[in-house]
């Protein structure tokens, strides 16, 4: 089957990514899988992509042709496609409008799955019928805008199927969709392929890692780890990762003296090899989409403690069994958490152990099929020819207000 994914940005770094990554590469095993960026903004990939994945951009940032008079007009005009309270709202614009709008009536067969509220709302209004539109959620409803929850309840039901990470999400899309056709399916983020060292139970170092953002919840880390450094000095707490909170945490970690004991170590594609060196992994984030890195820590056989956040962490652990969950922004909680671990070797032995077994459930070998059935079962029912109208989709963009009523 032909299956097209498309990205905001192949070319930069971020769970989305590899993921998306990681699933094109799986199923160009068998089928012809191509990848397309909207934008471009350096010459490399940061992640590896399989080599069988065709890969373009729609917008090539890197060359002169952006800079041509009317282009950089068209770039520095706001989008009137992408809703205003979409988080990337700014990323897009009168150009990236015309060339998404261009690409999307071009289709006329195969799959096409996109990648973010923005993606999934342009192609339920521009992609014909005659290809399965398919919206693949990484984050969860309740975390976008209620304006942007709108738009979705709104245009979503255009779609052939909206793919959840989470059983607690699935439920949410089904009440804002109020009995649509639209399927709703519940997918997993596979585990990456790769070999995975086993962690360093006996070491001192506790992982964590994401973007350094308010969602994440590092101050919370931050400051639950001032009372274990009280306790045990000689442990400390390595995050990877890169964002915009980066300055504010750095002062947090001055401010409670934690300069010796905690350290930003930026944002790494080899994320694989920092996991083995860890002895536990913490999760602190407010909100989750799935939580792909808690999943990525047990494969290593690390012990985690995290927070009981919406969405993904209670659906990953079994508490007690391979994994620690407190209450969600307990700081406290999430202290004594990482306390008991640390006193318990032998605990942390038995948890990683018993994690590294339970995500066996989210190995490519197991998530694949299911793709592959979802697609399989929506191209069966796709027996409506192209129509006509696509050539007025794309005039109205060129010359209408293309509203989205936001």
């Amino acid at each position: 089957m032909k299956i097209r994914y498309l990205l905001t940005n192949a070319y930069s770094v971020g769970g989305t990514i590899r993921t998306v990554f990681n699933q094109a590469g799986a199923l160009a095993a068998d089928h012809d899988v191509e990848l397309i960026s909207v934008f471009r903004t350096r010459d490399d990939l940061k992640f590896h992509l399989d080599p069988r994945v065709r890969l373009r951009a729609l917008i090539d940032l890197r060359g002169p042709r952006w800079r041509h008079p009317v282009n950089a007009w068209l770039r520095h005009q706001p989008s009137r496609l992408i809703p205003r309270s979409e988080v990337r709202y700014a990323t897009f614009s009168r150009l990236s409008d015309r060339k998404l709008v261009r690409f999307l009536t071009s289709l006329d067969d195969g799959v096409l799955v996109t990648t973010r509220p923005a993606l999934n709302l342009l192609a339920a209004r521009f992609a014909p019928p005659s290809v399965v539109r398919v919206a693949q959620e990484h984050m969860h409803l309740r975390s976008h805008k209620k304006a942007l929850a709108r738009q979705i309840s709104r245009w979503y039901p255009r779609l052939d199927a909206v793919v959840t990470l989470t059983e607690a999400d699935a439920a949410e899309y089904a009440a804002a969709l109020n009995g649509s056709a639209t399927r709703l399916a519940i997918i997993p983020n596979a585990l990456t392929p790769t070999e995975r060292a086993p962690a360093a139970v006996d070491g001192n170092i506790i992982v964590a890692a994401g973007r350094l953002t308010r969602q994440k919840g590092f101050d919370l880390l931050i400051e639950a780890f001032a009372t274990v450094a009280a306790a045990h000095p000689d442990w400390q707490l390595r995050i990877y990762g890169d964002g915009n909170q980066r300055a504010d945490l750095q002062s947090l970690i001055h401010r409670l003296h934690l300069y010796n004991h905690v350290f930003l170590m930026g944002g790494t594609t080899t994320l694989e090899q920092e996991l083995a060196k860890g002895a536990i992994f913490a999760l602190s984030s407010r909100a989750e989409g799935f939580a792909m890195v808690l999943t990525e820590a047990m494969a290593h056989g690390l012990s985690v403690v995290s927070f009981d956040c919406p969405n993904g962490p209670a659906e990953i652990i079994t508490p007690g069994q391979d994994g620690l969950l407190v209450p969600a922004a307990d700081i406290g909680a999430l202290a004594a958490g990482i306390e008991s671990l640390i006193a318990d070797r032998a605990l942390r032995e038995s948890l990683g152990a018993a994690a590294r077994q339970s995500v066996d459930r989210y190995d490519m070998d197991h998530i694949r099929p299911q793709w592959e059935d979802l697609f399989t079962e929506l191209l069966a029912t796709r027996t409506v020819p192209c129509p006509p109208g696509r050539a007025l989709a794309a005039r109205t963009v060129q010359g209408g207000k293309g509203s989205m009523g936001v």
